[in-house]
């Protein structure tokens, strides 16, 4: 039944097929009122999970596009070595000696902290 047989003015014949054998107007719009903010309140969320979504698509972008540059950077380094081949360049960024272990004083006192990731919003439908 669609929205426009149940609420229609000039068909007596609308009201008997709803559940109830004689429906009042006032019910039937009571109802596609109710169906009314149900729906909008499920959109509204709808658009919040599109928005989150959005958010993350960027960020996630935005990291793909820093990793794409850091491992060009890389590649350029290993294709044009320095003229000094006993320093090297460490993950945080320091040049460290090749004769040092790979360790610099920061990297003891500081450990490394895991990126946090996040997490998805799940509503139920």
């Amino acid at each position: 039944h669609t929205f426009t047989d149940l609420l229609s003015c000039s068909s007596d014949r609308a009201v008997p097929r709803l559940p109830t054998a004689i429906a009042s107007r006032a019910q039937i719009l009571d109802k596609a009122t109710e169906y009314i903010q149900y729906m909008r309140r499920k959109n509204h969320t709808h658009q919040q999970d599109i928005d989150d979504l959005k958010r993350q698509n960027a960020l996630l972008e935005q990291q793909v596009r820093a990793l794409e540059k850091a491992r060009s950077s890389a590649q350029l380094q290993t294709n044009y070595p320095s003229s000094d081949n006993s320093l090297y360049t460490n993950a945080k960024g320091s040049t460290i000696s090749a004769f040092d272990g790979g360790s610099d004083s920061s990297s003891e006192s500081e450990p490394e902290e895991p990126q946090s990731r996040k997490k998805l919003r799940m509503e139920a439908s």
